[in-house]
């Protein structure tokens, strides 16, 4: 018998906010309300993730300005990790520079080789104020630094350089959603 309800059974999917939508590209506030409008808008963040597949969902990419992401992602020895930040700060990305496939919910059906540290560790407090640090490697450390990205009005195709960036973003205005 579960203590807890799963993440997000209380939730409502929102729209998601796709590739060249102005929420993406400003940094997001900090959240200074830890109220029940807070802990609704984790939980409609993480039904969110789920109907769209995804690993991790920052709170611009429904179009909600704010500094808070949730996650439920595997890491490279198949762990998982399920859990939100509220105002994370990215305090460590470091370790070995990995180029492999990044997607995103915003970007859906497109991927590149996009260059990571495989360690990072963010800092922030959950919805109850409470302090809390997660460390990830491997593919958890890339989606930690992802979400840290998209809070700060950054995606994916913002780090890519040159053909890899040109042909992402070819394939974008290829897209039925662009």
């Amino acid at each position: 018998m579960r203590n807890r309800p799963i993440p997000g059974s209380a939730g409502r999917v929102r729209p998601l906010r796709l590739l060249g939508d102005p929420a993406l590209h400003a940094p997001c506030a900090p959240v200074t309300d830890f109220g029940p409008r807070l802990a609704r808008l984790v939980e409609d963040l993480f039904a969110t993730m789920y109907r769209a597949s995804g690993v991790g969902l920052a709170a611009n990419q429904i179009g909600v300005p704010l500094q808070v992401f949730v996650y439920d992602c595997p890491d490279d020895e198949d762990v998982r990790h399920l859990g939100h930040v509220v105002n994370p700060r990215l305090v460590e990305a470091d370790g070995v520079t990995v180029r492999g496939p990044e997607g995103c919910l915003s970007l859906p059906g497109l991927e590149a080789g996009t260059e990571r540290f495989d360690h990072a560790v963010v800092e922030g407090v959950t919805v109850d104020g409470e302090p809390v640090r997660i460390h990830g490697t491997g593919f958890f450390g890339r989606c930690l630094q992802h979400e840290c990205d998209h809070l700060e009005g950054l995606v994916y195709a913002d780090r890519l350089t040159g053909l890899r960036r040109a042909k992402l973003l070819r394939a974008a205005r290829r897209a039925s959603w662009s």
